[in-house]
């Protein structure tokens, strides 16, 4: 695929993001958006990472910016770092996207970036090199930072006498996640870590993975991982059930004390159920639609999606100390949490069962172009007929939510969602029902006919 912008960042196949497109677009960055103090850099554990961070860290010194170099870093880590220091970063990851991709992630001194910074950035391009020498210093401490904020939130004993596994895989934050899950008094197995980038979606978890942790949680209480850089949580109970992330991300509001929730139009319908919350907002899906909205909000807002990244949006208190607020998704967060809670409830699974009964479940087609995403929603979006015969093996349409893609209320209650990815050439179905099993026959009819359209 060609490479591609927008508020996800830069991304593309490793052949095509050239030294030269990757220099433009951070001195566009650079130039276009504030920088602060100057600019953090960090990566992941793909083969080509350490070469593209080069790259940045170059374009940036050239322009006369302050580099910190923080090396291999988790995302959530790295803009915690570059937010604390008031400067700006790029963080050198394709996330969940295969290994022959990567990308750049860029964030201002205040978190993400948002669409005003997206045109701005995209107007600069083409600036040529103003050849200055910048200074670089290297950084190691971010990471752990950002692994001893959960124990000084939540106590060295927090998880005392839990038994929880970490898949380790290719995550660049593997040693993190030990290192916190120990110092909060957990017993840590270590289980498929690997040499080779692993492509790990955490909102698609596919079933031979998820036969995996089933495997290798026996006599654990739950089994957690990331995804490639760090700020997706996947966690699996006890049982070897993996828990959706937008579960994970009510359990966490629950736990902070949240007041206003934001999240995504295809998030679990449990969070407005209950009177748990006073406000619960939704947003097209992407972390930029969720930040903004929690801009506007007061009090006590917190946001999450469906992959599991969690934002907290105001200084929360733990048991032990601070939990300072952190505009940017996050993994631990929603690990550490609903590892806490499956603890106070006998067991994680036992916990989740206090949500609402809602259950979504999501899966993907890969290497689907864009326009034919689109042709394919604007031909059966397009009148009730065409709606109503499309989905006629699942139920008859009710109410159409158009905020991002097509989401359908059937009757029941049952709903399924048709969306491209904004950020790879995939089509993503959502579902949501009563039970698990009533969603993974939604969604096992809806992809179906999905796939057989795009075919």
């Amino acid at each position: 695929m060609a490479p591609k912008f927008g508020t996800s960042g830069l991304r593309g196949l490793v052949t095509e993001l050239t030294p030269e497109l990757v220099a433009d677009y951070t001195r566009a960055f650079l130039a276009a958006c504030p920088h602060g103090t100057g600019l953090w850099v960090g990566r992941d554990l793909r083969d080509s990472s350490p070469m593209l961070a080069r790259v940045v860290c170059d374009a940036a010194r050239a322009e006369g910016i302050a580099v910190t170099d923080a090396g291999a870093v988790p995302t959530p880590a790295l803009a915690m770092a570059s937010m604390g220091a008031g400067a700006a970063a790029v963080m050198i990851t394709g996330s969940h996207i295969p290994a022959d991709r990567n990308g750049l992630k860029f964030y201002v001194p205040g978190g993400e970036i948002g669409k005003a910074d997206e045109a701005a950035i995209l107007a600069a391009l083409g600036r040529p090199a103003a050849g200055l020498g910048g200074a670089r210093r290297h950084d190691a401490t971010s990471g752990g930072n950002w692994a001893a904020r959960y124990r000084r939130a939540f106590g060295s004993d927090a998880l005392a006498g839990m038994k929880v596994g970490v898949w380790a895989h290719s995550a660049v934050s593997r040693e993190l996640l030990v290192i916190c899950l120990e110092a909060l008094g957990a017993r840590v197995a270590v289980f498929g870590r690997s040499d080779s980038f692993v492509p790990v979606d955490t909102e698609a978890v596919p079933s031979d993975v998820r036969a995996q942790l089933a495997g290798w949680v026996q006599g654990l209480d739950a089994i957690v991982s990331t995804d490639g850089d760090g700020d997706r949580p996947l966690l699996a109970d006890g049982l070897g059930h993996v828990v959706p992330g937008d579960v994970l991300g009510q359990i966490t509001a629950a736990l902070v004390g949240a007041d206003t929730v934001v999240t995504t139009v295809s998030a679990n319908t449990g969070v407005d159920l209950g009177r748990r919350f006073a406000r619960v907002t939704r947003t097209k899906i992407g972390s930029p639609f969720v930040i903004a909205a929690m801009e506007q909000a007061a009090g006590h807002v917190v946001g999450y999606e469906p992959n599991g990244g969690f934002l907290l949006g105001f200084d929360a208190a733990g048991p032990a100390g601070p939990l300072p607020k952190l505009m940017t998704r996050d993994s631990l967060l929603p690990i550490v949490a609903t590892l806490i809670e499956g603890k106070r409830a006998g067991s994680v699974a036992a916990r989740v069962a206090e949500e609402p009964a809602r259950f979504t479940v999501t899966d993907r087609l890969e290497h689907v172009p864009t326009d034919a995403s689109q042709a394919l929603l604007a031909r059966i979006g397009g009148s009730d007929a065409a709606l109503s015969g499309f989905l006629a093996p699942l139920g008859q349409p009710g109410a159409v939510d158009r905020t991002d893609g097509l989401r359908v209320t059937l009757g029941g209650g049952r709903v399924v969602h048709l969306r491209p990815s904004g950020n790879a050439p995939e089509f993503r179905v959502y579902a949501e029902a009563e039970t698990p099993a009533a969603a993974a026959t939604v969604l096992e009819a809806a992809f179906g006919l999905v796939r057989g359209a795009l075919s």
